[in-house]
């Protein structure tokens, strides 16, 4: 394990998948259950709250590999991309929401209507307003200048503005494909930054599973992970995913924050 980060000194050369099919009974009845109570819950909420409590629980996961060092990272930061409008020439732009570890499922929907609310009005725009300062460079410029970027972030001494805006510098970055009816995709981790967790859930779907001697119909979604391997070894890893299927099955266990405290820091 020690010696993976120097055999494996690049995050795609180092990545993993797995899938695991998520049965929806639970989740469809815990957003049916908190709307009726006055409280707007959705999928990504549940997807993000349960990602966040793994986490937390399961700190290797936690961790990220920067030229061939493994540090351990203080705080947990989501990303995910935004769409302003499911339209296929909408503008979309990416989002990092910060979290302690210790938030229940309510804190989080909170969290994620507030930023897609500032996404909507333009008051949360900081990676795409970076982007275009970049783009407006001529090419030559643009190349030496993201060159430039992606060697000190090698060497892990990016300035803090851009580690704070950049998408890249986080713990997971989640894809919720639910929402614009799409499966499941296994996505590429990226060799810039520092997110070495990738989730993607993909739409519901009628599935055939074998129950009691026969079988049975039931609505599922799949979702596709990729992971760094050198963060942790499989045994911790096949136990983190059991937890997080766990939590997204029966996510009445997230109603009640978490115990463990987590510095934010990216």
């Amino acid at each position: 394990m020690q010696l993976a980060p120097y055999v494996a000194d690049r995050r795609t050369d180092a990545q993993v998948f797995a899938k695991e099919t998520i049965f929806t009974d639970g989740i469809d009845a815990f957003i049916a259950e908190a709307g009726s109570a006055g409280r707007h819950v959705g999928y990504t909420a549940v997807l993000i709250a349960a990602v966040v409590r793994t986490l937390a629980e399961r700190p290797q996961l936690n961790r990220f590999v920067v030229n061939g060092r493994l540090y351990a990272r203080h705080g947990i930061h989501v990303s995910m991309i935004v769409k302003r409008s499911l339209a296929e020439g909408a503008d979309e732009t990416s989002t990092k929401l910060p979290f302690t570890g210790t938030e229940n499922v309510y804190d989080v929907a909170e969290a994620v209507e507030r930023a897609v609310a500032e996404i909507s009005r333009g008051d949360r725009d900081e990676a795409a307003s970076t982007a275009r300062r970049i783009m407006a460079w001529p090419g030559p410029v643009k190349r030496s200048l993201v060159g430039l970027l992606k060697l000190l972030d090698r060497s892990n001494v990016l300035p803090r503005p851009l580690v704070e805006v950049s998408p890249f510098h986080a713990s997971v970055f989640i894809s919720q494909l639910k929402s614009i009816r799409s499966d499941y995709v296994y996505h590429h981790l990226w060799n810039v930054g520092t997110v070495g967790f990738f989730v993607a859930l993909g739409e519901a779907k009628d599935i055939v599973v074998a129950q009691d001697g026969g079988v049975v119909v039931k609505k599922a979604c799949e979702m596709g992970l990729t992971v760094d391997e050198r963060v942790c070894d499989g045994f911790y890893l096949t136990r983190s995913l059991e937890l997080l299927k766990g939590y997204l099955e029966h996510p009445r266990l997230l109603e009640q924050g978490a115990s463990r405290v987590l510095r934010d820091v990216p």
